[in-house]
């Protein structure tokens, strides 16, 4: 089920931000919970590998990985190895993939949904961030890939446990998942960008076309949280303050550029 949140002034952002649970084992608080912000509330979650290739996807993608491997090859000499990487760098890139891009922080969820090519649609519409919990979605996977994090206690998967667990096979994947089930893997350190945006990866299954159906008819702590657009401008300039901004989650010139130019624009 998805619970919608609908936020209409600042104090009621705080329990996003806080939402971490007590571990009497650890004697810390700690959350298995993962954000995706989308700077506008009618946005339905698809991944670039659908809106791209529509329903020819799964016949696409592998020529799509293929022909990406061929050529970053020179930067990456082994990304041959592992369908993984190649999705994981290529989506880093702006190749299509079945990937959807997560954060382990909700500041930089809230960047997301706070963050508008054309800024003067920041008070037109409403935006949103999504929460899952990743706890639950390992619960919900088929008994083998619970007994890989177990064997490695861990909580979330890496790319070369999936590799593992799939021998490196798309079909695989889809075939284990079908549309009851699907991973969230944390990726390497490939990049900076990687590191400061705290980068977590959904691995939508070809059989799921409606991702929001199954978070809704699979799941129980799933949130939507709707931000009025008469915060927008208010949430954007406290991140700012908070040094939550373009510098930090795309590091070197290009996210400075970004930064800057939405520090002067003027209203």
């Amino acid at each position: 089920m998805i619970k919608e949140i609908r936020i209409t002034t600042l104090d009621e952002l705080l329990p996003l931000l806080t939402e971490q649970d007590y571990r009497a084992d650890l004697h810390r608080n700690r959350s298995s919970y993962i954000y995706r912000g989308m700077p506008n509330s009618s946005y339905k979650m698809h991944t670039s590998l659908a809106r791209n290739c529509k329903d020819l996807q799964a016949q696409l993608e592998p020529a799509i990985l293929e022909n990406f491997a061929k050529y970053a090859v020179i930067g990456d000499p082994t990304i041959e190895q592992s369908v993984w990487r190649q999705m994981i760098e290529g989506q880093h890139n702006g190749l299509p993939t079945r990937l959807l891009d997560w954060t382990h922080s909700a500041l930089v969820g809230l960047h997301f949904a706070m963050t508008e090519d054309d800024l003067e649609q920041m008070d037109q519409h409403d935006c949103m961030v999504w929460r899952i919990d990743m706890a639950e979605l390992v619960s919900l996977l088929p008994v083998p890939y619970q007994q890989i994090i177990g064997c490695r206690q861990a909580t979330i998967f890496s790319v070369d446990m999936l590799a593992e667990i799939t021998r490196n096979s798309l079909a695989q994947y889809d075939y284990d998942m079908g549309d009851k089930a699907m991973v969230v893997i944390e990726p390497p350190s490939i990049n900076q960008r990687i590191v400061n945006q705290y980068s977590f990866f959904s691995v939508v299954p070809m059989q799921i076309t409606d991702i929001e159906g199954f978070l809704d008819s699979k799941t129980e702590h799933t949130v939507k949280y709707i931000i009025e657009k008469h915060l927008r401008w208010r949430v954007r300039d406290m991140l700012d303050q908070l040094n939550m901004s373009e510098r930090i989650v795309y590091p070197g010139l290009a996210g400075l550029s970004k930064w800057i130019a939405r520090h002067y624009y003027v209203k």
